[in-house]
């Protein structure tokens, strides 16, 4: 018997979408106002779902304040109140779009999660805008 267990979490952060090694005009063309030199934030919503079996002693597939802390520890602490751009060191080199920002979540939060366990992190940027990461 597989079981998924989520939890929700929320963080602000500003980002702008861009790449260095291209003019102002073609980041505008790709990326229009998400473009702004000044920057944009967004209120993000994310669930992050661990699937396994139950642990016949516990009755858990995972304890849900670990999780929580997981998330707390590896993406509330680090991206809340944060310029993905200037403050995340993942994203120095690497443009933050939502696709983007759920992998570097997901690889975040499965160092710590045991490899026995299946993990999806689903990543809102807007209400209508989200993204899913599984894993490769």
């Amino acid at each position: 018997m597989r079981v998924t267990i989520s939890r929700k979490a929320h963080f602000n952060a500003a980002h702008r979408l861009y790449r260095k090694d291209w003019t102002f005009e073609q980041n505008d063309k790709v990326f229009g106002k998400c473009n702004n030199p000044n920057f944009h934030g967004h209120n993000y919503e994310l669930i992050v779902s661990v699937t396994g079996a139950i642990d016949p002693e516990t009755g858990y597939v995972m304890d849900a304040k670990i999780l929580a802390d997981i998330i707390k520890e590896e993406v509330e602490d680090a991206f809340d109140h944060k310029n993905l751009n200037l403050d995340v060191p993942e994203f120095e080199n690497l443009n933050p779009t939502a696709e983007n920002i759920v992998v570097v979540i997901w690889n975040k939060i499965r160092k710590r999660i045991d490899a026995q366990f299946d993990l999806e992190v689903v990543l809102y940027e807007t209400p209508r805008n989200f993204v899913t990461y599984k894993g490769e």
